[in-house]
């Protein structure tokens, strides 16, 4: 791979014909329309928060270096941005007025408020920058090995450096774009930031099983996107459809995978979420992420719920009184085994070997307290059930 040091670029050389795409959060062009800032292998802007992008500008203010910047030469005259891009993207929008710094005693100064000696310190700072030439699979290896620093690139926003090309770019337009209508749906159910590719991500796992760099590769060159965003409008469809409101434990669940299991099952949507409230009403269930998979599979696994369990106390308590009515009856301590006919039916357990269990099982309405409780030999308590 062949590099070239540039030194003398300025800020202001790069802003000539800055283009910063508000709806999509991405610098577009610059350098008067050869440099493209976030080609589709970069990752989206991220530094729009208030600190990040306004410590580039105070760092220009005071004369500091950016830091070394990495261009691609992809033509005659023609550049893409490998590594900088927030950066610039951070100084275009300051110089094209979208943001503010704020000085010591709070006030907000554009660029063009601030006086004429600011504003050429930082058009007239100079930028390092490293222009590489090579094949593809050069230049991307190199973009992951400079982004090991600074804020790291997840693991989606590296696949998409990898399988960049016409699917990428079309599902970025869906799923990374904060402007997308249907974005606010979507967060209901899937954690994450779209800027750094969480719904994006999460799509493709839907689709592909978790098979996602065997999807991309397959998809690599597709001019849209449309099965991907098929599958997965499929998916919050089929949830909407089930549930008939929104708690904040349906967001981030397995929804890929249930959808998978439990789509082929017909529900009775207004039963289902009459349900859910009761179990959110619950207070021996403790986990209520679980309640939804729970519900979808017809109340069979409790476990999911992971319902409170008796105390030591408890079991202590329980597990002395039982003891003692045996020993006083003459027969054993497990209540099950007291009334067989085998050799354990005078057997006395000791506490170890032995299980707390609900003499009503929680599922058919028993309660987890003392009231409720009874010790017995793990054999027997394993035996049981949910009877």
């Amino acid at each position: 791979m062949k590099t070239t040091l540039l030194t003398d670029l300025t800020v202001d050389d790069i802003c000539r014909g800055f283009v910063y795409n508000e709806l999509e959060g991405k610098g577009l062009f610059g350098w008067d329309g050869k440099l493209v800032i976030q080609p589709e292998y970069q990752r989206n802007y991220i530094y729009a928060d208030g600190k990040k992008d306004v410590a580039v500008i105070d760092s220009l203010l005071k004369g500091y270096p950016l830091g070394l910047i990495y261009f691609v030469k992809v033509g005659d005259d023609r550049y893409e941005v490998l590594d900088g891009q927030q950066r610039i993207t951070s100084f275009g929008r300051f110089v094209r007025g979208k943001f503010p710094v704020v000085d010591v005693e709070g006030m907000p100064h554009y660029f063009d408020g601030l006086n004429a000696e600011e504003q050429e310190r930082i058009l007239g700072s100079k930028l390092t920058i490293y222009v590489c030439e090579g094949a593809e699979t050069e230049i991307k290896e190199w973009f992951k090995t400079i982004n090991i620093a600074g804020v790291p690139l997840v693991e989606q926003e590296l696949l998409n450096a990898i399988y960049s090309g016409p699917f990428v770019t079309a599902a970025k337009e869906v799923f990374s774009n904060s402007g997308n209508s249907e974005m606010q749906k979507w967060k209901c159910y899937v954690a994450g930031d779209e800027q750094r590719q969480k719904i994006l991500e999460t799509a493709l796992k839907w689709v592909s099983g978790g098979e996602v760099q065997d999807y991309m590769g397959r998809h690599r060159f597709d001019k849209d996107c449309r099965e991907l965003k098929t599958y997965f409008t499929s998916v919050i469809d089929w949830i909407d459809g089930v549930f008939k409101g929104v708690k904040d434990e349906m967001c981030g669940l397995e929804w890929g995978r249930l959808y998978e299991t439990y789509r082929k099952t017909a529900y009775n949507p207004e039963k289902v979420w009459q349900r859910v409230e009761e179990l959110y009403g619950d207070e021996f269930v403790t986990d209520r992420r679980g309640i939804f998979e729970y519900v979808l599979g017809g109340e069979k696994e409790a476990r999911l719920l992971n319902v409170r369990v008796f105390s030591d106390k408890e079991k202590k308590q329980v597990y002395a009184r039982q003891t003692a009515d045996a020993e006083k009856c003459g027969v054993s301590n497990c209540p099950l085994c007291a009334v067989g006919h085998e050799a354990s039916a005078k057997r006395i357990w000791k506490i170890g070997e032995m299980d707390a269990d609900h003499v009503t099982a929680w599922s058919k309405g028993g309660a987890t307290d003392i009231s409720n409780c009874q010790m017995l030999c793990k054999t027997h308590n394993r035996a049981k059930g949910n009877r």
